[in-house]
């Protein structure tokens, strides 16, 4: 059970979370203006205005401001890298098949996986376009190549994080380490380009960009870890996204790798038995989650997510204590903490 101190942390870094996203939607909303043809923009702009948490906005703002920037500098970028945050989900959902998404239909359910995927190229081009045409008022040539260079190394991980995860389900031998690889690709890499870009743009010192990126880095792969989490504990109108999909597809979580590891001989068949089942029913995912709470692998995760935040706050030795700095630190509690 939440204490209230953590729950009172919980409910400012949501509201400030909200109050940064107001100037980020409103300037995504511009950026993706509809145009012809009608149907991709309205595509494209479907999953974004669907909502989201909009940490990675947050993280990119905070960190200009936390190296003694002005986070309104950031708003462009910040942006930008939620509109790559947001193609990602959209292929995501394609590969996946997933038919929701924050409480919505998925973009290619909904207007067909050619669309989809159209409409994930554009909000990547819209990326580029926007860091290029966009850049923050006084930012030198050399710091703007700087930052789409950050934002094009994410990118190349997140792609490679994202082949380990599909690869996964039908690889015999996944260790926790192939599994931490997998996840900084697909989410600690994005977190940490929004940390680094944001420190740039902020005109950070190269050590401070670098603390900050490994801090976001170890902050991301917690994040993640959670969510595997709530994958596993929340219903699906808290999640917002359909709850077992990752066991019906067989993916191997940090929770199933423990748990294959840990398991009796009975345990881990049963377990098998469901992994990437897709006709698996409600009552045996209820089942196979008991069975991982069980085992420990839920605790397991929990922990290992903890451990992740202890060593992502240490990254900032090399910062002034400031306002922004404690936002960054309420942010990471925050993954700890939520429950959605």
């Amino acid at each position: 059970m939440l204490n209230v101190v953590a729950m009172s942390s919980g409910d400012a870094i949501k509201k400030k979370l909200t109050e940064s996203a107001k100037p980020v939607d409103a300037f995504i909303d511009e950026v993706l203006t509809p145009r012809r043809p009608e149907a991709l923009y309205e595509a494209s702009r479907h999953l974004v205005l669907a909502g989201g948490k909009r940490l990675r906005p947050f993280l990119t703002m905070k960190a200009c401001e936390a190296v003694g920037g002005d986070p309104k500098d950031a708003i462009p970028y910040a942006a930008a890298l939620e509109i790559l945050h947001n193609f990602t989900l959209v292929h995501d959902d394609v590969m996946d098949n997933d038919p929701v998404r924050r409480g919505a239909p998925t973009v290619h359910t909904r207007w067909g996986v050619p669309m989809a995927i159209c409409a994930g190229d554009l909000l990547f081009a819209k990326v580029f376009e926007t860091m290029t045409i966009h850049a923050p008022k006084g930012l030198s040539a050399k710091r703007v190549n700087l930052c789409i260079a950050k934002a094009t190394e994410a990118t190349i991980e997140l792609c490679e994080g994202q082949v380990l995860d599909v690869s996964f389900p039908s690889m015999g031998d996944v260790t926790e380490e192939d599994y931490i690889t997998m996840v900084g690709g697909k989410t600690g890499a994005l977190f940490r380009a929004c940390a680094e870009v944001g420190a740039i743009v902020g005109g950070g010192k190269t050590r401070q960009v670098r603390a900050l990126g490994k801090f976001a880095y170890e902050a991301g792969v917690a994040f993640q870890l959670m969510d595997d989490y709530l994958g596993t504990t929340a219903d699906e109108n808290t999640l917002g996204k359909p709850v077992g999909s990752d066991i019906r597809e067989g993916k191997k979580t940090l929770i199933i790798l423990h748990a294959l590891r840990r398991a009796k001989p009975k345990q881990r068949e049963k377990i098998l038995a469901v992994l990437g089942k897709h006709s698996a029913t409600k009552q045996e995912i209820e089942e196979t989650h008991k069975l991982l709470g069980e085992i420990g692998s839920i605790d397991y995760t929990l922990k290992k997510s903890d451990k992740y935040i202890a060593s992502a706050k240490r990254r900032f030795d090399a910062l002034p204590d400031t306002p922004a700095k404690r936002d960054l630190f309420d942010l990471v509690d925050y993954f700890t903490a939520r429950r959605y």
